[in-house]
């Protein structure tokens, strides 16, 4: 459990560096609200796609296909998703309603979840976790345009609109493009892979500079109360449920396991970057994502230790 403890720290950490290296290269005024506003609409619109372009590019989608745990996970995050939309209309602001759900149920897969998954099963791990990351990226992506667009001010909200808004997803579009490319083995060139790779690698840093930059203590307080209460039912109760009935499901070892870390995930980055795009309430998604992600580090070795006490894992 140490062990665990220690390589949750060692994922967590580095974002954390991030998140206060915003706040304090905006407190002394290094960063301002444009070069936040104008970073924040780069990776949303190309480095976030070059990441999830390579991820999906390099998965082993032939040794990794287990259809029973991708079913079960796509319909565990479509009802996730239902009930963070159904409470949020409960507990939140109308205009708060879009960035409380997909902050209550998008977690941080594609990079927290995979890598734990990888630190605890190895190659399976990696195999598994990239196929079901790629799949639910579209998931994600899919039902937070939709949610954010029903609420968004400057998005139409009606069924062509948010189809549209779905189909001309940066994010979205990269998945599609790179699933041909994983699944008939196509290489890329070199160079194209390569300055890709430039690309992807500035993704996690300049997203958590720009949340970091947005994050004020005045923010914190005011997005408090419906931060925390989305932060709850991402890190706690849904996951809880989730993984309640895959074990009843039947799922037992390594797909068990992994589905518990990808339910536990803390809310993801990206979450951010959409809420600045659509001009939703960036500093309750910010907020949400240094809550969930500080919580992750007990909540995601707790689950880890009853999962193993109970031999389910």
């Amino acid at each position: 459990m140490l062990a665990i403890f220690f390589a949750t720290l060692t994922i967590t950490a580095p974002v954390f560096a991030m998140l206060f290296l915003g706040l304090l290269l905006k407190r002394i005024e290094w960063i301002n609200d444009n070069f936040i506003h104008t970073a924040s609409a780069l990776v949303f619109n190309v480095t976030m796609p070059a990441l999830l372009f390579l991820g999906i590019v390099h998965a082993d989608l032939h040794s990794a296909l287990k259809p029973a745990v991708l079913i079960y996970f796509c319909l565990a995050t479509l009802v996730s998703f239902a009930l963070a939309w159904g409470w949020a209309i409960w507990r939140c602001p109308w205009a708060d309603r879009g960035i409380y759900t997909q902050g209550a149920f998008r977690g941080n897969n594609g990079i927290i979840g995979l890598a734990l998954a990888a630190s605890m099963y190895g190659d399976y791990g990696i195999s598994l976790g990239a196929v079901l990351a790629a799949l639910v990226i579209m998931f994600y992506n899919t039902l937070s345009t939709i949610v954010l667009a029903v609420y968004s001010p400057v998005i139409k909200s009606d069924p062509w609109s948010i189809c549209k808004s779905v189909m001309r997803n940066p994010l979205i579009i990269s998945v599609l493009a790179a699933v041909p490319f994983a699944y008939w083995q196509i290489p890329l060139p070199g160079w194209l892979e390569t300055s890709g790779k430039y690309l992807a690698q500035m993704t996690l840093p300049l997203a958590l500079i720009c949340i970091g930059g947005t994050l004020s203590f005045a923010a914190l307080r005011n997005s408090g109360k419906v931060a925390m209460s989305s932060s709850l039912l991402k890190m706690i109760s849904l996951p809880l449920l989730a993984t309640l009935g895959a074990w009843m499901y039947g799922f037992r070892g390594a797909e068990l396991g992994i589905l518990f870390l990808y339910f536990g995930s803390p809310t993801a980055a990206a979450s951010f970057v959409m809420a600045r795009a659509t001009n939703g309430n960036h500093e309750l998604a910010a907020a949400i994502i240094v809550i969930t992600t500080m919580m992750a580090a007990v909540t995601t070795n707790i689950g880890i230790f009853v999962l193993q006490w109970g031999g389910w894992i």
